[in-house]
C-alpha cells in the first residue's frame, strides 16, 4: 500500500472522529436550540446562538481529547484563540442562514426553523473542519526517516560481505 493510501486512510480516520464529535455537538446544539425556543421568550435567531455556544464548549472539550489529541499541545492559547475565532465565524455562518430562513423568506415555524437550524449546521461545519485541521489543531512535523544506507547483507554471503564492509571510509 502506497504512501497516499495511507493518507487517505488517516484522513478518513479524523473524518470519522471529527463527525462523532460533530454528530454530537450537533445533538446537543439542536437540543439547547429548542428547549431555550420553548421554555423561555427569546427570539430565534438569539435562542440559536446560545445554543451554539454550547456546543462550541462541548466541541472544543471532543476535538481536543478526542479527535486532535495526537496534534501539537504545546501552544494551547494560540489554539483556543483561533478555535474562538474560527467558532466565531462558524457562529455567524449557522445563524446567518437561520436569520436569512427566518427573517428573509419569513420562514418561522418550529419545523422550519430547525431544519435551516441543521442547514447552516452543515455549512458551518465544512468550514470548521478546514479551519480547525489546517489551523488549529496543527498536525505535528513528520518524523525523519534515516536515510537510506547501504542495503542489507545476506548472512552466508561473503562477497557480499566484503563489499559491504570496502564501501565504509
Amino acid at each position: 500500500m502506497g504512501h497516499g493510501a495511507s493518507r487517505l486512510r488517516r484522513l478518513v480516520h479524523e473524518v470519522a472522529k471529527f463527525g462523532a464529535v460533530g454528530g454530537a455537538g450537533v445533538l446537543v446544539n439542536l437540543v439547547v436550540f429548542n428547549l431555550v425556543r420553548h421554555t423561555t421568550d427569546l427570539q430565534v435567531v438569539r435562542a440559536s446562538v446560545i445554543a451554539t455556544v454550547v456546543a462550541i464548549v462541548f466541541n472544543y472539550v471532543g476535538f481536543r481529547y478526542f479527535t486532535y489529541r495526537d496534534r501539537d499541545k504545546t501552544r494551547r492559547t494560540r489554539e483556543m484563540t483561533l478555535f474562538l475565532l474560527f467558532s466565531a465565524i462558524g457562529l455567524v455562518i449557522e445563524n446567518g442562514v437561520l436569520y436569512a430562513a427566518t427573517y428573509g423568506f419569513g420562514w418561522n415555524t418550529p419545523l422550519q426553523n430547525n431544519v435551516f437550524k441543521f442547514v447552516g449546521i452543515g455549512v458551518a461545519t465544512l468550514f470548521r473542519f478546514w479551519s480547525y485541521r489546517s489551523w488549529v489543531f496543527r498536525a505535528l512535523p513528520a518524523r525523519e526517516t534515516p536515510a537510506a544506507g547501504p542495503a542489507p547483507v545476506a548472512q552466508n554471503d561473503p562477497a557480499g560481505s566484503r563489499k559491504a564492509r570496502q564501501q565504509v571510509p
